[in-house]
């Protein structure tokens, strides 16, 4: 296929503007199961509610994966010079390989690049703007779903799955206590 380049389909950058609502997915490097322990899923609740404390983002829902995350997600004021995107990815790569050192597994983060040693995400994770009710809805259905859909399996149902907003969305009880509900953006309430 002529201009067909294999990186250029592995890589996803996607750009994540302020004020604007987007369904988001970062993955760990080589998909390792980092965040199958609870310990590194916390690092990642806490980055979430220190932003959305601190008035850098709005956190619709959410789902913790082993290997990934899936955020829906507002981004809403800088954070000093770098976006709360950036530094959610910053706090929790250096709190993750904080993890990997005393765990004596930060070999498998290795990587040969000339600005640094080793890779907690994968550099290149997906931004898709929501920009409508039905969107929403198809997003959330698929992020809250992941837990119990495919090769995961993690629990028998989606609201049975800790780390993620789906108990929100069924019962209105906010464990974490920084989700917001995505359907008052588009229902004006």
């Amino acid at each position: 296929m002529p201009g067909f380049s294999f990186t250029t389909m592995q890589r996803r950058k996607s750009y994540t503007g302020l004020g604007k609502i987007y369904f988001w997915t970062a993955s760990i490097h080589q998909w390792h199961p980092l965040l199958q322990e609870d310990t590194c899923k916390e690092v990642i609740l806490d980055s979430l509610r220190w932003l959305s404390n601190h008035q850098k983002v709005n956190v619709y829902a959410f789902s913790i994966m082993p290997t990934h995350i899936h955020l829906i997600w507002q981004l809403t004021a800088q954070n000093g010079k770098e976006s709360p995107k950036a530094s959610f990815m910053k706090f929790t790569a250096h709190s993750l390989r904080k993890y990997l050192v005393a765990e004596n597994r930060l070999h498998l983060y290795q990587v040969s690049l000339s600005n640094k040693r080793h890779e907690i995400w994968q550099p290149d994770a997906l931004g898709i703007e929501i920009y409508s009710r039905k969107v929403a809805r198809q997003k959330l259905e698929y992020i809250h779903r992941n837990s119990v859909a495919g090769k995961w399996r993690l629990v028998k149902d989606d609201i049975s799955y800790h780390y993620s907003s789906a108990l929100f969305y069924e019962t209105g009880e906010d464990r974490f206590g920084f989700l917001r509900n995505i359907f008052t953006v588009f229902d004006g309430r």
